[in-house]
């Protein structure tokens, strides 16, 4: 909107509005989970799974973690096809930031069961760490489940 103002005799001058938000995280529901500190990849897999479950279509999930690692908050980035999901960094930290969570776990389902990282898992991955550490948020682990299996970044040393 905007509104025309000023003085006689002098030029008017544009005086435009600009929005003004307010953010906050919105509680939805909850699922299970342990109330300990996920101390291995094999307990990330477990929350992956009881979040993702079954699904025909690959989901893309971030697990935000307290400074003990304990689960604070899971939030569904993204819901993708058959055997492809598109990510951006920006919509994984965004609940991971509004949650204060100092470390986060991604983890996506293979509805195929074939759980070797793609290409483009790799360069999320690799992408997705960068922007951690700009933001000062550990980046602890992308796990990826199918068939009651897992495969673990870190396990694997690919983060």
């Amino acid at each position: 909107m905007t509104i025309q103002v000023g003085e006689v005799g002098r030029k008017r001058e544009r005086v435009q509005y600009v929005p003004v938000f307010r953010v906050q995280l919105v509680r939805e529901g909850s699922t299970k989970t342990c109330n300990k500190e996920l101390s291995s990849p094999s307990a990330a897999a477990d929350i992956m799974q009881d979040y993702i479950g079954d699904t025909d279509r690959e989901i893309f999930v971030v697990a935000m973690l307290d400074t003990k690692n304990k689960v604070i908050g899971i939030n569904t980035v993204a819901v993708g096809s058959l055997n492809s999901t598109i990510v951006h960094p920006r919509e994984v930290l965004k609940p991971a930031i509004l949650a204060n969570a100092a470390g986060i776990i991604v983890g996506h389902n293979h509805p195929s069961g074939d759980l070797t990282p793609s290409l483009e898992d790799m360069s999320v991955t690799e992408r997705l760490g960068e922007a951690c550490k700009i933001v000062g948020i550990n980046l602890l682990d992308h796990v990826i489940i199918g068939d009651g299996q897992y495969l673990s970044f870190k396990e694997r040393g690919f983060l």
